[in-house]
């Protein structure tokens, strides 16, 4: 078996036939004009968390770039949403944290979410400038490390292509001159949005891969057991 999976598109629309019984707390979303479907998608609770840091991502970099606040006072509005950010992310995947490779690329994201959080906070209390000017290339570089695991522990090109994007996104900062924080809130927001939209490659051999969902119709009853006693 390859590492890669190769035989299927890095990105692909998700599947029309998903038992949603199967996935308790999933969203289903049907626009319709009389009888054409302007949009039909579902968004499992993996899905969810990654709508979530996607506009957790947007609101924060396009506040520092548009909005003429105190640095100590976005330092502690931020400090908040992204706990609250990272709480809920861990109560919307939970159901995944006895199963690996989730296990430990959840744990691998909180950390990354939750040292690069107190790097900015530190570096803002204490007006530490190097860091200050370097906050964009952080949360790019915490991002495509955080992709990289993630890729290599879910064998997904997808995942490591994201990744690449984020350190191309860190080469990209020194032409845009004073638009650093709107393009690293674009390159994060949008990056998450896309893999909350669509379905990803994988290799990966665990009890309900979220990336394929034919695998997950059969196992997910069982795998998801965790999420339904909870709710």
């Amino acid at each position: 078996m390859t590492f890669f999976n190769t035989t299927i598109p890095p990105l692909r629309r998700k599947p029309k036939n998903v038992n949603f019984e199967n996935f308790p707390g999933a969203w289903r979303i049907n626009f319709q004009m009389g009888n054409i479907t302007l949009y039909s998608s579902f968004y499992t609770k993996l899905d969810q968390a990654c709508i979530l840091w996607a506009g957790i991502s947007v609101v924060i970099f396009a506040t520092a770039q548009f909005f003429p606040l105190d640095w100590t006072l976005q330092a502690i509005l931020w400090t908040v949403l992204t706990l609250f950010g990272t709480v809920t992310m861990w109560k919307l995947t939970r159901g995944w944290m006895k199963e690996e490779p989730f296990k430990s690329i959840i744990y691998c994201w909180a950390i990354l979410m939750l040292g690069g959080l107190l790097v900015t906070d530190l570096s803002i209390f204490f007006n530490w400038g190097i860091l200050l000017m370097g906050l964009c290339p952080l949360w790019l570089g915490l991002s495509a490390l955080g992709y990289a695991y993630t890729g290599f522990a879910m064998r997904s090109r997808t995942f490591l292509l994201t990744s690449l994007i984020h350190l191309l996104g860190i080469l990209i900062l020194s032409f845009v001159g004073i638009w650093q924080f709107l393009t690293t809130g674009i390159v994060i927001g949008f990056s998450v949005f896309l893999l909350a939209e669509f379905e990803w490659d994988t290799t990966a051999s665990c009890n309900g891969n979220p990336a394929n969902y034919d695998l997950m119709n059969s196992q997910a009853e069982q795998f998801n057991q965790p999420q339904a006693i909870h709710e």
